[in-house]
């Protein structure tokens, strides 16, 4: 059966556009850095992933259940309560987690305030290792 595309791709929307638009000095700021950072791990430029999502670099997936698309290799999303990172599950590690400082986690998502708030190393750590987790499982 073939698998349903997905809602959200890559758009030839222009980043710095969107980040510009941010209401917020400080949010803005923090996503510049953010694009800095993930620049240089990935070495790819960052492109807007649907209507608010800033991604580099590109995998492709396939599930066990047959669905399979693209995605960012790493991404992040600035949302009014916080900023989102995009992150494999299997580095939100309980012990990187408890360094980083003030944030909340899900499965996949990590939310800052402001990356003033967090340990930005451990933060490129983790996207880091979320790159590298990735391209293993997606080669």
């Amino acid at each position: 059966m073939p698998s349903r595309p997905n809602k959200t791709h890559a758009t030839t929307a222009s980043v710095n556009a969107f980040i510009n638009e941010l209401p917020k000095e400080e949010m803005r700021d923090d996503c510049r850095a953010l694009m800095k950072m993930m620049h240089e791990l990935t070495g790819d430029e960052p492109y807007m992933y649907g209507p608010t999502i800033v991604g580099f670099g590109n995998y492709h997936y396939t599930y066990a259940s047959g669905h399979e698309g693209d995605a960012p290799l790493a991404g992040f999303s600035p949302r009014k309560p916080a900023l989102v990172i995009y992150l494999s599950a299997e580095v939100m590690e309980p012990a990187l987690l408890t360094k980083l400082g003030k944030h909340k986690a899900t499965k996949g998502c990590l939310y800052v305030k402001r990356l003033a708030d967090i340990d930005v190393g451990i933060l490129k750590s983790m996207i880091k290792k979320s790159i590298a987790h990735t391209k293993k499982m997606y080669p």
